[in-house]
Protein backbone atom coordinates (compact mmCIF):
# COMPACT_ATOMS: atom_id res chain seq x y z
CA UNK A 1 0.00 0.00 0.00
CA UNK A 2 1.06 3.60 -0.55
CA UNK A 3 2.20 5.72 2.37
CA UNK A 4 4.19 8.85 3.14
CA UNK A 5 6.98 8.66 5.70
CA UNK A 6 10.20 10.19 6.99
CA UNK A 7 13.36 8.91 8.68
CA UNK A 8 15.64 11.92 9.16
CA UNK A 9 14.56 15.18 10.80
CA UNK A 10 15.12 17.46 7.81
CA UNK A 11 13.89 20.96 6.89
CA UNK A 12 10.55 20.70 5.12
CA UNK A 13 12.10 22.30 2.01
CA UNK A 14 14.26 19.16 1.60
CA UNK A 15 12.56 16.68 -0.78
CA UNK A 16 13.63 13.85 1.55
CA UNK A 17 11.84 15.34 4.57
CA UNK A 18 8.71 13.40 3.57
CA UNK A 19 8.77 10.71 0.88
CA UNK A 20 6.34 8.38 -0.90
CA UNK A 21 6.91 4.71 0.00
CA UNK A 22 5.25 1.30 -0.22
CA UNK A 23 4.37 -0.63 2.96
CA UNK A 24 2.72 -3.99 3.69
CA UNK A 25 -0.95 -3.83 4.55
CA UNK A 26 -1.42 -3.83 8.35
CA UNK A 27 -3.24 -6.60 10.21
CA UNK A 28 -5.78 -5.49 12.84
CA UNK A 29 -5.38 -6.61 16.44
CA UNK A 30 -8.29 -7.82 18.59
CA UNK A 31 -9.50 -4.28 19.39
CA UNK A 32 -8.60 -2.70 16.05
CA UNK A 33 -10.44 -1.47 13.02
CA UNK A 34 -8.66 -1.63 9.67
CA UNK A 35 -9.66 1.58 7.87
CA UNK A 36 -9.34 2.58 4.21
CA UNK A 37 -8.27 6.23 4.45
CA UNK A 38 -10.35 8.79 2.53
CA UNK A 39 -9.11 12.12 3.90
CA UNK A 40 -6.59 13.37 6.45
CA UNK A 41 -5.73 16.69 8.03
CA UNK A 42 -2.35 17.99 9.15
CA UNK A 43 -1.69 19.24 12.68
CA UNK A 44 1.23 20.96 14.45
CA UNK A 45 2.02 17.65 16.18
CA UNK A 46 2.91 16.17 12.76
CA UNK A 47 5.53 18.84 12.16
CA UNK A 48 6.93 18.67 15.71
CA UNK A 49 7.49 14.93 15.58
CA UNK A 50 9.11 15.15 12.15
CA UNK A 51 11.42 17.91 13.37
CA UNK A 52 12.32 16.44 16.77
CA UNK A 53 12.19 12.65 16.47
CA UNK A 54 14.35 10.94 13.86
CA UNK A 55 13.47 7.31 13.15
CA UNK A 56 15.61 4.36 12.05
CA UNK A 57 12.65 2.88 10.18
CA UNK A 58 10.31 4.91 7.95
CA UNK A 59 7.72 6.53 10.21
CA UNK A 60 4.24 7.41 8.97
CA UNK A 61 2.76 10.55 10.49
CA UNK A 62 -0.83 11.79 10.66
CA UNK A 63 -3.45 11.72 13.42
CA UNK A 64 -6.67 12.80 11.80
CA UNK A 65 -8.66 10.66 9.41
CA UNK A 66 -12.00 9.89 7.85
CA UNK A 67 -12.25 6.49 6.20
CA UNK A 68 -14.18 3.29 5.64
CA UNK A 69 -13.98 0.16 7.81
CA UNK A 70 -12.40 -2.69 5.84
CA UNK A 71 -12.18 -5.31 8.59
CA UNK A 72 -12.32 -5.63 12.38
CA UNK A 73 -10.55 -7.42 15.20
CA UNK A 74 -12.28 -10.25 17.04
CA UNK A 75 -13.15 -8.15 20.10
CA UNK A 76 -14.58 -5.12 18.29
CA UNK A 77 -18.27 -4.33 18.67
CA UNK A 78 -20.46 -1.48 17.48
CA UNK A 79 -18.97 -1.12 13.98
CA UNK A 80 -19.57 -2.74 10.61
CA UNK A 81 -17.57 -3.26 7.43
CA UNK A 82 -18.24 -0.46 4.96
CA UNK A 83 -19.09 2.09 7.66
CA UNK A 84 -17.57 5.57 7.37
CA UNK A 85 -15.72 6.51 10.57
CA UNK A 86 -13.48 9.26 11.90
CA UNK A 87 -10.82 9.44 14.60
CA UNK A 88 -7.50 10.94 15.69
CA UNK A 89 -5.66 7.73 16.56
CA UNK A 90 -2.73 7.14 18.90
CA UNK A 91 0.63 8.89 18.95
CA UNK A 92 2.78 5.77 19.17
CA UNK A 93 1.18 3.85 16.27
CA UNK A 94 1.68 4.31 12.51
CA UNK A 95 -0.25 7.36 11.34
CA UNK A 96 -3.00 8.17 8.91
CA UNK A 97 -0.80 9.12 5.94
CA UNK A 98 -1.24 5.70 4.34
CA UNK A 99 -3.89 3.97 2.29
CA UNK A 100 -4.94 1.74 5.21
CA UNK A 101 -4.43 2.03 8.94
CA UNK A 102 -5.20 0.05 12.07
CA UNK A 103 -6.75 2.04 14.90
CA UNK A 104 -8.11 1.13 18.34
CA UNK A 105 -11.89 0.99 17.91
CA UNK A 106 -12.41 2.72 21.26
CA UNK A 107 -10.97 5.93 19.77
CA UNK A 108 -13.33 5.87 16.79
CA UNK A 109 -16.90 6.88 16.05
CA UNK A 110 -19.26 7.00 13.11
CA UNK A 111 -18.40 10.02 10.95
CA UNK A 112 -20.89 12.83 10.28
CA UNK A 113 -23.25 12.12 7.39
CA UNK A 114 -24.04 15.71 6.41
CA UNK A 115 -20.56 16.79 5.29
CA UNK A 116 -17.92 15.36 2.97
CA UNK A 117 -14.91 13.32 4.07
CA UNK A 118 -12.72 16.32 3.27
CA UNK A 119 -14.77 18.61 5.49
CA UNK A 120 -14.99 16.05 8.29
CA UNK A 121 -11.26 15.26 8.36
CA UNK A 122 -10.57 18.77 9.65
CA UNK A 123 -12.22 18.06 12.99
CA UNK A 124 -11.32 14.93 15.01
CA UNK A 125 -8.02 15.81 16.75
CA UNK A 126 -8.92 19.43 17.37
CA UNK A 127 -12.46 18.57 18.48
CA UNK A 128 -11.14 16.07 21.03
CA UNK A 129 -8.58 18.58 22.28
CA UNK A 130 -11.13 21.40 22.53
CA UNK A 131 -13.81 19.22 24.14
CA UNK A 132 -11.45 17.83 26.78
CA UNK A 133 -9.99 21.29 27.47
CA UNK A 134 -13.38 22.99 27.79
CA UNK A 135 -15.41 20.40 29.68
CA UNK A 136 -12.81 18.26 31.46
CA UNK A 137 -9.88 20.61 32.20
CA UNK A 138 -11.58 24.01 32.58
CA UNK A 139 -14.80 22.33 33.77
CA UNK A 140 -17.12 24.83 32.12
CA UNK A 141 -20.50 23.17 32.29
CA UNK A 142 -22.66 22.66 29.19
CA UNK A 143 -26.00 24.43 29.19
CA UNK A 144 -27.21 27.99 28.85
CA UNK A 145 -27.77 28.85 32.52
CA UNK A 146 -25.63 31.99 33.05
CA UNK A 147 -22.87 31.57 35.63
CA UNK A 148 -20.82 34.69 34.94
CA UNK A 149 -18.06 32.77 33.18
CA UNK A 150 -15.82 34.61 30.73
CA UNK A 151 -13.54 32.46 28.56
CA UNK A 152 -10.55 34.07 26.87
CA UNK A 153 -9.35 31.97 23.92
CA UNK A 154 -5.82 32.93 22.93
CA UNK A 155 -4.87 31.85 19.41
CA UNK A 156 -8.51 31.36 18.48
CA UNK A 157 -8.12 31.28 14.69
CA UNK A 158 -6.09 28.07 14.61
CA UNK A 159 -7.40 24.53 14.36
CA UNK A 160 -8.15 23.95 18.06
CA UNK A 161 -9.37 27.51 18.60
CA UNK A 162 -11.77 27.32 15.65
CA UNK A 163 -13.70 24.41 17.16
CA UNK A 164 -13.23 25.48 20.79
CA UNK A 165 -14.93 28.81 20.08
CA UNK A 166 -17.84 26.95 18.49
CA UNK A 167 -18.21 24.52 21.40
CA UNK A 168 -18.01 27.24 24.04
CA UNK A 169 -20.34 29.73 22.36
CA UNK A 170 -22.96 27.21 21.27
CA UNK A 171 -22.98 24.68 24.11
CA UNK A 172 -22.25 26.81 27.20
CA UNK A 173 -23.35 30.11 28.73
CA UNK A 174 -19.80 31.49 28.88
CA UNK A 175 -18.94 34.79 27.23
CA UNK A 176 -16.28 33.91 24.66
CA UNK A 177 -13.55 36.45 23.98
CA UNK A 178 -11.16 35.43 21.19
CA UNK A 179 -7.77 36.88 20.34
CA UNK A 180 -6.77 37.34 16.70
CA UNK A 181 -4.51 39.66 14.74
CA UNK A 182 -5.22 39.96 11.04
CA UNK A 183 -8.60 41.12 9.77
CA UNK A 184 -9.23 37.76 8.07
CA UNK A 185 -8.55 35.95 11.36
CA UNK A 186 -10.83 38.31 13.27
CA UNK A 187 -13.61 37.71 10.77
CA UNK A 188 -13.03 33.94 10.95
CA UNK A 189 -13.33 33.67 14.74
CA UNK A 190 -16.45 35.84 14.62
CA UNK A 191 -17.94 33.35 12.15
CA UNK A 192 -17.01 30.55 14.58
CA UNK A 193 -19.15 32.24 17.24
CA UNK A 194 -16.87 34.45 19.36
CA UNK A 195 -18.88 37.09 21.22
CA UNK A 196 -15.93 39.50 21.21
CA UNK A 197 -12.59 39.61 19.38
CA UNK A 198 -9.54 41.49 20.65
CA UNK A 199 -6.14 42.03 19.03
CA UNK A 200 -3.29 40.03 20.57
CA UNK A 201 -0.78 42.54 19.13
CA UNK A 202 -2.06 45.19 21.55
CA UNK A 203 -2.33 45.14 25.38
CA UNK A 204 -5.24 42.88 26.31
CA UNK A 205 -6.49 44.50 29.53
CA UNK A 206 -7.54 47.86 28.01
CA UNK A 207 -9.38 46.02 25.24
CA UNK A 208 -11.23 43.86 27.76
CA UNK A 209 -12.07 46.85 29.94
CA UNK A 210 -13.48 48.62 26.89
CA UNK A 211 -15.86 45.67 26.60
CA UNK A 212 -16.85 46.04 30.25
CA UNK A 213 -14.81 42.98 31.31
CA UNK A 214 -12.57 43.58 34.34
CA UNK A 215 -11.41 39.96 34.67
CA UNK A 216 -11.83 36.61 32.98
CA UNK A 217 -12.67 33.39 34.76
CA UNK A 218 -11.03 30.99 32.29
CA UNK A 219 -8.19 31.18 29.78
CA UNK A 220 -7.53 28.69 26.99
CA UNK A 221 -3.97 29.36 25.82
CA UNK A 222 -3.44 27.58 22.51
CA UNK A 223 -0.12 29.08 21.39
CA UNK A 224 2.76 31.22 22.69
CA UNK A 225 1.79 30.60 26.32
CA UNK A 226 5.23 31.59 27.57
CA UNK A 227 4.89 35.01 25.94
CA UNK A 228 1.48 35.81 27.44
CA UNK A 229 1.55 33.86 30.71
CA UNK A 230 2.06 36.87 33.01
CA UNK A 231 -0.74 38.71 31.24
CA UNK A 232 -3.11 35.77 31.65
CA UNK A 233 -2.36 35.52 35.37
CA UNK A 234 -3.02 39.24 35.73
CA UNK A 235 -6.33 38.98 33.86
CA UNK A 236 -7.73 35.98 35.73
CA UNK A 237 -10.22 36.48 38.54
CA UNK A 238 -9.59 34.74 41.89
CA UNK A 239 -10.08 30.95 41.62
CA UNK A 240 -9.77 31.23 37.84
CA UNK A 241 -8.48 28.52 35.51
CA UNK A 242 -5.78 28.55 32.85
CA UNK A 243 -5.43 25.64 30.40
CA UNK A 244 -2.76 25.28 27.73
CA UNK A 245 -1.86 22.89 24.93
CA UNK A 246 1.54 24.10 23.72
CA UNK A 247 5.07 23.44 25.02
CA UNK A 248 6.50 26.44 26.88
CA UNK A 249 10.11 25.95 27.93
CA UNK A 250 9.49 27.50 31.35
CA UNK A 251 6.61 28.97 33.38
CA UNK A 252 6.85 30.76 36.71
CA UNK A 253 3.63 29.64 38.40
CA UNK A 254 4.30 31.29 41.76
CA UNK A 255 2.19 34.40 40.96
CA UNK A 256 -0.83 32.13 40.58
CA UNK A 257 -0.89 31.33 44.30
CA UNK A 258 -2.23 34.64 45.61
CA UNK A 259 -5.48 34.27 43.64
CA UNK A 260 -5.69 30.47 44.03
CA UNK A 261 -5.51 30.00 40.27
CA UNK A 262 -5.49 26.56 38.67
CA UNK A 263 -3.21 25.43 35.84
CA UNK A 264 -4.26 22.63 33.48
CA UNK A 265 -2.51 20.90 30.61
CA UNK A 266 -4.52 19.32 27.81
CA UNK A 267 -2.90 16.55 25.72
CA UNK A 268 -5.41 14.53 23.77
CA UNK A 269 -3.10 11.53 23.38
CA UNK A 270 -2.94 10.85 27.13
CA UNK A 271 -5.84 8.41 27.11
CA UNK A 272 -4.44 6.28 24.27
CA UNK A 273 -0.82 6.56 25.42
CA UNK A 274 -1.59 5.28 28.93
CA UNK A 275 -4.57 3.08 28.03
CA UNK A 276 -6.61 4.79 30.72
CA UNK A 277 -9.76 3.05 31.97
CA UNK A 278 -11.87 5.71 30.25
CA UNK A 279 -10.12 5.46 26.87
CA UNK A 280 -13.50 4.98 25.20
CA UNK A 281 -14.47 8.53 26.16
CA UNK A 282 -12.76 9.79 23.02
CA UNK A 283 -14.85 7.63 20.74
CA UNK A 284 -18.00 8.67 22.58
CA UNK A 285 -17.24 12.39 22.41
CA UNK A 286 -16.48 12.12 18.70
CA UNK A 287 -19.90 10.52 18.34
CA UNK A 288 -21.43 13.54 20.07
CA UNK A 289 -19.48 15.91 17.85
CA UNK A 290 -20.67 14.03 14.74
CA UNK A 291 -24.28 14.40 15.92
CA UNK A 292 -23.76 18.13 16.55
CA UNK A 293 -22.34 18.54 13.04
CA UNK A 294 -25.28 16.70 11.51
CA UNK A 295 -27.67 18.86 13.57
CA UNK A 296 -26.06 22.02 12.18
CA UNK A 297 -24.74 23.14 15.58
CA UNK A 298 -21.06 22.73 14.65
CA UNK A 299 -19.40 23.34 11.29
CA UNK A 300 -16.20 22.19 9.66
CA UNK A 301 -13.04 24.22 10.26
CA UNK A 302 -11.59 23.35 6.85
CA UNK A 303 -9.90 26.34 5.18
CA UNK A 304 -7.37 24.78 2.80
CA UNK A 305 -7.81 21.61 0.73
CA UNK A 306 -4.40 20.80 -0.77
CA UNK A 307 -5.33 17.92 -3.08
CA UNK A 308 -4.38 14.26 -2.88
CA UNK A 309 -2.43 12.55 -0.10
CA UNK A 310 1.18 12.40 -1.29
CA UNK A 311 4.61 13.52 -0.13
CA UNK A 312 4.69 16.72 -2.15
CA UNK A 313 1.34 17.95 -0.83
CA UNK A 314 2.18 16.94 2.73
CA UNK A 315 5.44 18.90 2.51
CA UNK A 316 3.38 21.93 1.43
CA UNK A 317 1.03 21.41 4.38
CA UNK A 318 3.89 21.05 6.89
CA UNK A 319 5.48 24.18 5.48
CA UNK A 320 2.30 26.21 5.93
CA UNK A 321 1.91 25.07 9.53
CA UNK A 322 5.56 25.75 10.35
CA UNK A 323 5.19 29.25 8.91
CA UNK A 324 2.44 29.93 11.46
CA UNK A 325 -0.58 32.20 11.40
CA UNK A 326 -2.86 29.85 9.47
CA UNK A 327 -6.62 29.78 10.04
CA UNK A 328 -8.61 26.59 10.53
CA UNK A 329 -7.35 23.31 9.12
CA UNK A 330 -5.49 21.91 6.11
CA UNK A 331 -6.89 18.70 4.59
CA UNK A 332 -5.74 16.24 1.90
CA UNK A 333 -8.09 13.77 0.23
CA UNK A 334 -7.55 10.44 -1.53
CA UNK A 335 -4.44 8.86 -3.02
CA UNK A 336 -5.21 9.45 -6.68
CA UNK A 337 -5.13 6.76 -9.36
Amino acid sequence: MRAIAYTKSLPIEDPQSLVDIELPEPTPGPMDLLVEIEAVSVNPVDTKIRQWMASEEPRVLGWDAVGTVVSMGADVTGFSVGQRVWYAGALERPGTNSQRQCVDARLVSKAPESISATEAAALPLTAITAWELLFERLKIAPGKQPAGEVLLVSGAAGGVGSILVQLASRLTAATVVATAGRLASRQWVTQMGAHHVINYREPLRPQLEALGIDAVTHVASLTHTEQYFETFVDLLAPFGHLALIDDPAELNVAPMKRRSLSLHWEFMFTRSMFQTPDIGAQGRLLGEVASLVDAGVLRTTLTNALGTINAANLRRAHGLIEKGGSRGKIVLTGFGD
